[in-house]
């Protein structure tokens, strides 16, 4: 095997050995946390994953450790929908959303206008598909759309 039998079992460790091995994995942890700071990856993280990297790169978060109730009550799902983090991401989906239902729209437009393809738009319901569209892109551009995402 990749590893010694000793080093499957800490229990038969020597304590040197297996406070050795703990630090080792907590020297590994702190390392990775630093690496989004580093990498500016922290930026996009949701305010929870944020706090945890924080702790583990640098001991605490906003001068708290993760035992505090406020870091705790991050985790909640109803301070997570309710975050400002939460809230932009929406927005940048609603935004994808939008370009996408545009170009859709847009698509079928430009097929129709084509000349000499009157039957072809007939027979795949081109009209119709456009009607859909358009009223997809007016859902998307609502409040509304905002609305039905929260949470998935």
């Amino acid at each position: 095997g990749v590893f010694p039998e000793d080093m499957l079992q800490p229990e038969t460790q020597d304590f040197a050995v297996y406070v050795d091995g703990i630090e080792n994995i907590a020297q590994a942890m702190e390392n990775a946390a630093k690496n989004y700071f580093v990498d500016g990856i922290i930026e996009d993280a949701c305010p929870p994953l944020r706090a945890v990297l924080h702790c583990m790169a640098y001991g605490h978060y906003e001068g708290k450790k993760l035992s505090d109730p406020e870091i705790r009550d991050m985790f909640t799902r109803e301070n997570l929908i309710n975050s400002n983090w939460y809230r932009a991401r929406l927005l940048k989906k609603q935004t994808r959303e939008i370009l996408l239902q545009k170009k859709n729209v847009e698509n079928l437009e430009a097929f129709l206008s084509r000349p000499g393809y009157n039957k072809e738009a007939e027979r795949l319901d081109i009209p119709k598909r456009l009607e859909k569209a358009r009223e997809n892109l007016a859902f998307v551009s609502s409040p509304e759309y905002i609305e039905k995402i929260v949470g998935t």
